[in-house]
């Protein structure tokens, strides 16, 4: 954020440090580098005093005074000796480590994680002294990594106990008065499908069959804004936060355990709140009409998808010991089993529809690890979506998409999720690299979804769908929030939105209100829509980064006692550094360091992302097939290092 310039040469204002050391300074909508050796002690998020320099083409400055340090925290490994000690810091933003004085270690261990604040850097020193706050734990250790990753991006890992408090003060109980104001859904049959270890639904499926042509299916969200009411000390958390974050092992959620677990879960048998969507439909799928409105409902299962699925697999009412939630068999009634197979069928029209118009149909392969009791990976699963899933998603995609629609037609203000067209250098690299594995792709643009997904449908199932996976969804443009409506590229929407999870992302808190706001005709709210967008689209980022971070660590833990074993693998990465190479049969990824590949001199070649040795001429691509052998793994680095076999 910029302050104050005081002539033309000279700016006021908060410097960014980079990964590679350097700074940069935002101004006026333009960006000054700073080189390393010009930084003048600056750190990340100091107030800084900078002269711009004068260079061709290039906007370049040099601090010249810092005006008031950050309260930042960093994040390192402590290095005690007898008389000091150092914090090696672990930051990507921090590019010197912290000298610790003699009075600031008693109570610290050698190789704890620590926290450490910034006291002074006096003009002969090398290194800033800086003061530990708190210890995090002992390198290494499961939970100290996990807490380390939290730390990393910036994410809490608890509610402060002001937020608590206004959590614990929220009442559960339903008047007769609200009852009457919304439509009730009690007596319908309903139920929520969800994973196994869920605890926070958010939403149910009502079915009930009107004549032997007409269907109305209730898509029931929990009406989390009945309790979180906006710039409260809830609201303003949820906002912060912006989306719960799914580490491997741990959930840290958007809203406290009695919102989200509890008051706004639609847990079975029990009178909930919600924001529901109904929709007609007749036999052929198609959907005469629909509606929002406030509801109640009282679900009457919770299922598992694995039960959901045995049902639909087998055509049978009996779920096994096996899918069950409680572990012991039973069977489902006749109503119930008829609105699952109607629910699936259905879901499968609209899906056939939206495929064929152009949607891409990503079924991607999600790595899961089965943990002991102190959380450390004993082995691997692959996650695959299945048709119990694809039923849940097909009609929150409707929800998401009429609601999208609805506010556009009424041009309000509003939330969409919007979705750009995919880079077109990245998807003549996926060309290239699915040429050279035997398929096909076009990639002109009218043709690049139906070709895209015959991409996928073909190598399913095959060694190299993790890497055609992967590199198809790195050619894809991100998905965000934004106020302005560009439609949804891979979904094939000219206007969508996010109103399904409430309980896990603040962008579907605001289309609630705002979709209140519409049904009650009153008017927009200021709401600071753009910054907002801005602000929820970071966050979700930064979980993404948090949640790979996590993964990356359990691969490493998971292969930490596999050193020397030999596996196949497909080639995932290629750079001037070295080659990333993806086990198959358990999708860890590790690297083969260039320096390491004996035998040869090997050259990075831009043009075509590969390696090629200067005297055999031999050439390692993307998508080749190797075989490595495990050499290192590095759990505090979340680093694996692989050596290339014959």
């Amino acid at each position: 954020m910029l302050k104050s310039k005081n002539n033309n040469d000279l700016i006021k204002s908060i410097i960014k440090i980079e990964p590679s050391g350097k700074g940069v300074i935002e101004y006026n909508n333009e960006y000054y580098k700073i080189d390393r050796k010009k930084i003048n002690k600056a750190l990340d998020k100091d107030f800084v005093l900078i002269r711009i320099l004068k260079r061709k083409k290039k906007n370049k400055a040099e601090v010249i005074k810092i005006i008031q340090r950050s309260n930042q925290k960093y994040l390192g490994i402590l290095e005690k000796g007898n008389k000091y000690g150092f914090v090696i810091t672990k930051n990507k933003n921090i590019y010197t480590d912290f000298f610790i004085e003699k009075h600031n270690l008693n109570k610290y261990q050698n190789e704890e994680k620590v926290l450490v604040k910034f006291k002074y850097w006096n003009n002969n020193e090398e290194s800033p002294t800086g003061e530990i706050t708190e210890t995090i734990g002992k390198s290494g250790e499961t939970n100290t990594e996990i807490h380390a990753i939290l730390y990393e991006y910036g994410l809490p890992y608890k509610f402060e106990k002001e937020i608590l408090k206004e959590a614990s003060n929220v009442k559960g109980d339903i008047s007769k008065k609200e009852i009457k104001k919304r439509k009730d859904y009690r007596e319908k049959t309903t139920f929520t499908i969800d994973p196994r270890d869920a605890k926070d639904f958010d939403d149910a499926i009502s079915f009930e069959k009107i004549d032997n042509n007409i269907f109305e299916i209730g898509i029931h969200i929990a009406d989390v804004t009945h309790y979180v009411k906006p710039n409260t000390v809830l609201d303003k958390e949820a906002r912060n936060r912006g989306n719960s974050t799914y580490l491997v092992d741990r959930v840290i959620p958007m809203l406290p355990e009695k919102l989200s677990n509890n008051l706004c879960s639609l847990r079975p048998n029990e009178n909930k709140l919600c924001f529901s969507f109904i929709v007609i439909l007749n036999q052929k799928g198609k959907i005469i009409k629909g509606k929002f409105e406030k509801t109640i409902i009282n679900s009457n299962y919770r299922f598992a998808y694995e039960e959901i699925q045995e049902i639909i697999e087998n055509k049978t009412k009996k779920v096994s010991k096996k899918s069950s939630l409680t572990g012991k068999e039973y069977e489902v009634n006749e109503k119930v089993y008829e609105a699952i197979i109607s629910l699936n069928k259905f879901a499968k029209k609209l899906r056939k529809k939206r495929i064929k118009k152009g949607a891409i149909n990503f079924d991607k392969q999600e790595l899961k690890f089965i943990l002991d009791k102190s959380n450390k990976p004993i082995n691997v699963f692959f996650k695959e979506s299945k048709e119990s899933h694809k039923l849940i998603e097909e009609y929150m995609l409707i929800a998401n998409k009429y609601l999208g629609e609805l506010i556009k037609k009424t041009r309000r203000e509003f939330v969409y999720r919007v979705h750009d067209k995919p880079d077109k250098e990245k998807l003549e690299n996926l060309k290239i690299i699915a040429e050279k594995l035997g398929y096909n792709l076009n990639t002109e643009n009218s043709k690049v979804g139906k070709s895209l997904n015959m991409l996928l449908k073909k190598t399913k199932g095959k060694k190299e769908q993790n890497l055609i996976d992967k590199l198809a969804l790195r050619s894809m443009s991100k998905a965000e929030y934004s106020n302005k409506n560009i439609g949804h590229y891979g979904l094939c929407f000219e206007s969508y939105t996010h109103f399904t999870s409430p309980i896990r992302r603040y962008s579907d808190i605001l289309t609630h209100r705002i979709l209140e706001q519409e049904i009650n005709k009153k008017h927009n709210h200021k709401n600071n829509l753009e910054n907002i967008c801005k602000h929820i689209s970071k966050t979700e980022q930064t979980s993404v980064k948090a949640e790979r971070a996590s993964n990356k660590f359990m691969q490493v833990l998971y292969m930490n006692d596999k050193i020397g074993n030999r596996y196949k693998g497909i080639i995932s990465g290629v750079t001037e550094r070295g080659i990333y190479v993806e086990i198959i049969e358990n999708k860890c990824e590790g690297m083969i360091n260039v320096r390491n590949m004996i035998g040869d001199y090997y050259v990075y070649e831009d043009k075509t992302h590969s390696l090629i040795g200067e005297r055999t001429k031999r050439r390692f691509r993307l998508g080749d097939f190797v075989y490595i052998r495990v050499k290192k793994a590095n759990v505090l680095k979340r680093h694996l290092d692989f050596q290339l076999l014959k």
